[in-house]
């Protein structure tokens, strides 16, 4: 088949590619791997993760509808109490995460509402479950995609004008021989003072295999241990202080060891979520739960509902990236296992305030994510492929102790702005959390364009920054105001028959583009306020 734009992976920023580009006036085919649309947010299920100030301002008007149709479903078709529907920052589970922590099939819901009138009228097809498995490329362009449909067992190879990477590990890099990065990179490649003296490409972030539990009092809901549960209870890397599967271990931004709480039904906090004034993960239960009970009518909900992404469940003892299948498969494999045992260490060893030990009344709620053993539907992806692009974002350009101050990070390029502290985990090479006060940023068109391939664009983890610096890039909102740049660039560059390193190299061009950017809503700087 024959599109004008391929977007090959449904996470967050491919949708919001895809997107884009429709309401920019261009056909497209948008494939993906898993049965719900949108990554991190649904099969990874993993709430919005957001800056202090993203209620006000720092997101494109395209996510702020994803934001809006979140807390909107909950008003439409939820029990909710008068005041929890009165409030206008609804926030579903009350979590100290985000503003808006919800289940990952109302994101799923709410995406494909947002997708709905465009496969209604023929000019986005999605295809799925679908997995790239090779590309041609000629002249520095690439023709067609082949894709496997992996329920059908057959192929559809689709030709584009344009083609975006929205996978979660950066697929199509190794497929179209585009030119990349994986792991840390070295002091000398980079210049940022945080990276090692030589480069170290299998050196990457842990992944997660996350889950939902609620608690049923008087319920026994303990499931069977797996087989190398020992294992797992016992492994503590040197850095830990502690073993793994416990409360008790590494304070990211400190080191120290310090030990959290587990309070089924904690009270919904005072505050609301500001990670910039607190990380909100000393007590678990209120720190990413979905579903605070509170907030519907009494009886509606039996118990707050809890997305488990925490410290102890980050998998460090393999990679996902430039690995063999099989190998792959057993990561995925053991990583779901070291999961599970995290559950059931809760259901039977944790320490509850009575003296007593484990809370059997903790349900595993896989029919909320319906992914393999009860878990969520893929893994929690932190780390990519990066694509070497025309521009790169280092530590240089976030760190407050680098710049000596924490203004926002500006450049003549901008498609949109991000905010996060610089926030990496345990790794596979044997790294501690590194943790970096970083400023607000302006997010460069360069870092979406490759060097040398003419119609390629990144649309996620997987765009030009460097191993440190994703880890303040990789978070919901700026994956989504990534993958918006490269929808509309693509649709841009089809209107007006240029290249993307035409617009990226042309004052005019890039002025244009700009233009139909902020047209669409997308906030190309930080407003001039005092508190960054």
């Amino acid at each position: 088949m024959t599109t004008d734009v391929l977007v090959v992976g449904g996470g967050l920023g491919g949708v919001a590619a895809a997107l884009a580009a429709l309401e920019n006036g261009a056909r497209v085919v948008l494939s993906e791997e898993y049965a719900w649309l949108g990554g991190q947010l649904t099969s990874q299920a993993v709430p919005l993760d957001e800056h202090s100030w993203i209620e006000q301002f720092g997101a494109t008007a395209r996510y702020r509808r994803l934001r809006d149709g979140i807390r909107d479903h909950y008003r439409t078709y939820y029990p909710l109490t008068a005041e929890a529907r009165a409030e206008r920052a609804l926030n579903p589970g009350n979590g100290l995460v985000s503003r808006i922590c919800s289940e990952p099939a109302v994101g799923a819901a709410v995406l494909e509402a947002m997708l709905a009138p465009h496969r209604s009228s023929g000019r986005l097809l999605v295809l799925q479950p679908a997995v790239p498995i090779s590309a041609v490329v000629q002249d520095d362009a690439v023709r067609s995609v082949t894709l496997r449909l992996t329920d059908q067992g057959r192929d559809v190879v689709v030709t584009s004008t344009y083609v975006v990477d929205g996978t979660e590990l950066g697929d199509l890099l190794p497929l179209t021989g585009a030119e990349h990065v994986t792991g840390f990179e070295s002091r000398e490649q980079t210049g940022e003072p945080s990276a090692p003296e030589q480069p170290q490409p299998e050196n990457q972030q842990a992944f997660s295999w996350c889950f939902v539990i609620d608690h049923l009092d008087g319920e026994d809901h303990t499931i069977d241990p797996p087989q190398d549960y020992e294992h797992w209870r016992s492994r503590q890397p040197d850095y830990w202080n502690a073993p793994m599967i416990s409360l008790t271990g590494p304070d990211p931004r400190t080191l120290e060891t310090t030990t959290r709480t587990f309070t089924p039904h904690a009270p919904p906090p005072a505050t609301v979520a500001d990670q910039g004034k607190d990380p909100g993960d000393r007590e678990l239960w209120t720190f990413r739960r979905i579903l605070d009970r509170t907030n519907f009518t009494p009886g509606a909900m039996p118990s707050d509902v809890v997305l488990v992404n925490w410290p102890m469940i980050d998998h460090v003892d393999g990679t996902l990236v430039d690995v063999e299948p099989a190998v792959a498969r057993e990561h995925l494999a053991a990583a779901r296992r070291q999961s599970l045992s995290m559950l059931y260490w809760l259901q039977t060893e944790a320490p509850r305030p009575d003296g007593g030990r484990g809370y059997p009344g903790l349900r595993l709620r896989g029919d909320l994510t319906r992914g393999p053993d009860g878990l969520a539907m893929a893994p929690y992806i932190r780390e990519s492929r990066r694509l070497l692009t025309v521009g790169t974002v280092t530590e240089n350009d976030l760190s407050i102790e680098v710049k000596g101050h924490g203004r926002p990070f500006t450049t003549a390029d901008s498609v949109g702005v991000g905010m996060y502290r610089i926030d990496l985990h345990p790794s596979s090479g044997g790294d501690n959390y590194l943790d970096i006060a970083s400023s607000p940023f302006e997010i460069p068109l360069g870092i979406i364009v490759p060097r040398r391939l003419t119609n390629l664009l990144a649309a996620g983890k997987n765009a030009g920054t460097t191993h440190i610096t994703n880890g303040a890039f990789r978070l919901h909102p700026v994956e989504w105001n990534i993958g918006e740049a490269a929808g509309t660039l693509a649709a841009f560059c089809l209107r007006h028959g240029l290249t993307p390193h035409a617009v990226h190299a042309t004052p005019t061009h890039l002025a244009d583009y700009q233009a139909v950017l902020t047209d669409d809503g997308v906030e190309l700087h930080w407003p001039d306020v005092v508190g960054y």
